[in-house]
């Protein structure tokens, strides 16, 4: 669905921020992107959604994309219904206006994240995480077979960030293939079956969720002491942080 072959950025030349990222992202797969604060994680992102061109490498792939960003204001006070249609205008031809399909895929996705509340609200007058999942929602409608995602649930509260870590798991269920960035390691214990960990430059390890995040890995990526915890969740074997900032 996407493959990122031996790509590489530098927003000057000799200055890079990572370099040989090969990487594919297969239908009904969730790949998680960690790193910390300014190594690349957005950059790489924007890359494989077709926003930069990487200095080196080539990005590939087969199927629509959804980009969802961090952060998104609007100059205008867009309903949220209306925002969400604006995932259906590669489907329109030029100067068309949505037709009754387009309004019905739309008022789904907003449905699928449980904000159909908002509809006729101003985009400009619910809360960051609210816009956030209204962007989900866009993608979604968009019909792309491909999600990238930048942070998806950082501005969630404890409860919307479970809905939309169980929305991407349900969306990579139905066959799309989802890549994300994410600040919290939690997130990719719990939903990713590949992770990429920004090490530097020159270091970007990719590989399974399960074997790569080890407390070493984690230690070593971050800088803070890591260690993982093991549990039973109603007969499923899960692993969560304990992290100590000493």
């Amino acid at each position: 669905m996407l493959e990122l072959d031996r790509v590489g950025f530098a927003f000057t030349p000799g200055q890079w921020l990572f370099r040989q990222v090969s990487l594919t992202v297969a239908e009904g797969s969730v790949v998680g992107v960690l790193g910390p604060n300014g190594r690349g994680k957005t950059t790489l992102l924007r890359c494989a959604a077709g926003l930069l061109g990487p200095t080196e490498g080539r990005v590939a792939g087969c199927a629509a994309i959804g980009y969802v960003p961090q952060v998104h204001s609007s100059a205008f006070a867009y309903r949220v219904i209306d925002m969400v249609l604006m995932g259906r205008a590669r489907h329109l031809k030029a100067y068309a206006s949505p037709k009754e399909r387009d309004h019905d895929l739309a008022v789904a996705a907003l449905d699928q994240v449980g904000l159909l509340h908002l509809a006729e609200r101003p985009f400009t007058a619910i809360s960051g995480g609210e816009r956030q999942l209204v962007l989900i929602a866009r993608a979604v409608a968009s019909g792309s077979r491909v999600l990238v995602l930048d942070e998806p649930a950082a501005a969630l509260d404890l409860r919307n960030q479970g809905q939309v870590l169980n929305l991407l798991r349900e969306l990579a269920g139905q066959g799309l293939a989802i890549l994300m960035t994410t600040h919290h390691p939690d997130h990719a214990l719990y939903l990713a079956d590949r992770v990429v960990l920004m090490m530097g430059p020159d270091d970007v390890r990719i590989g399974p969720a399960d074997t790569l995040l080890t407390d070493r890995a984690l230690s070593e990526l971050y800088q803070v002491r890591v260690r993982t915890i093991s549990y039973d969740d109603d007969g499923v074997p899960r692993r969560v942080l304990a992290t100590s900032f000493r």
